[in-house]
This record gives C-alpha cells, structure tokens and sequence, in this order.
C-alpha cells in the first residue's frame, strides 16, 4: 500500500470514530451520517489548511460494518472490561474507537499489529492519560480471542 493511501485510511479510520461518537450523541443514523461527511467534511479546507484526503469507501465500510456487527463488537469488548465495568461507563469517544477498532479486527484484513497501532494513534489523539495503553490492550485480547492464530 502506497504512503498516500495509508494516510488516507488512516483518515477514515479516525473520521469513522467520529462519526460513531456522532451517532451516539446526536442519535443520527449511520447513512445520514455517512452522506454528511461526504458532502460536508472531507475534502474540504479547514482555516485554509488542506486535509489529507480520506478513503471514503472505506470510511463507510469502517462506519456500516461497526453499526450492523454493534452488539458481537460490544460482547467482545466486555470481555476486557475489569470486572464491575459496564460498556457504558466508558466514555463515548473511547467506546467509538474501540467498536471501530473491534470492526477492523473482526471483519477486517489489514495486519492485527497494523489496526492495534492505529487505533492507539488514534486515542492518544483524543486523551492523555491511560486510555491509548487501555486500547492497546483490549484491541490485542480482542485480536486473540477474534482473529484466527
């Protein structure tokens, strides 16, 4: 894969966890939220500063896949909650990062090592403490326990 269209996957990757974090906290559906960002947020000039172009189809890939395979993601996310934590007690950008991340591992084909270190980019993006570490590891046990040896 070419250094352009990593960059543009990546782009993807972290436009489809804002559009999950979007979904949840504006109750949007996952096709409204996908024509929005087409029309509205990629390939457009924020403060006269050009961003990197997205790969949008997978970018609504990233954003179906996650929405449709919501309930196996989040099962699969429980399993690595400390003992006593519920899936809703983690904040709403965490959780958008970790069912897209989930998505990729379950019912992706990049490389595991690939996803996990995108995902933990991506959170560190959003947070400073621990949260990219917790990532890191669910993702890896998600992987384990999701993706074939």
């Amino acid at each position: 894969m070419s250094d352009r269209a990593h960059r543009a996957r990546t782009v993807a990757r972290l436009a489809a966890v804002q559009a999950l974090y979007q979904m949840e906290t504006a109750g949007a559906g996952s096709e409204a939220v996908i024509r929005e960002f087409g029309e509205f947020r990629f390939d457009r000039d924020v403060d006269d500063m050009a961003l990197a172009p997205a790969d949008e189809a997978f970018f609504a890939k990233l954003v179906r896949g996650a929405v449709e395979q919501q309930a196996r993601l989040d099962r699969a996310i429980r399993r690595r909650l400390a003992e006593g934590w519920r899936l809703e007690r983690i904040d709403a950008t965490l959780r958008a990062v970790l069912r897209v991340g989930a998505f990729e591992l379950v019912g992706g084909d990049a490389p595991t090592e690939v996803v996990i270190d995108e995902y933990v980019e991506i959170a560190k993006s959003f947070f400073d403490g621990p949260e990219a570490g917790f990532v890191n590891a669910a993702l890896d046990g998600i992987a384990r326990d999701e993706r074939p040896a």
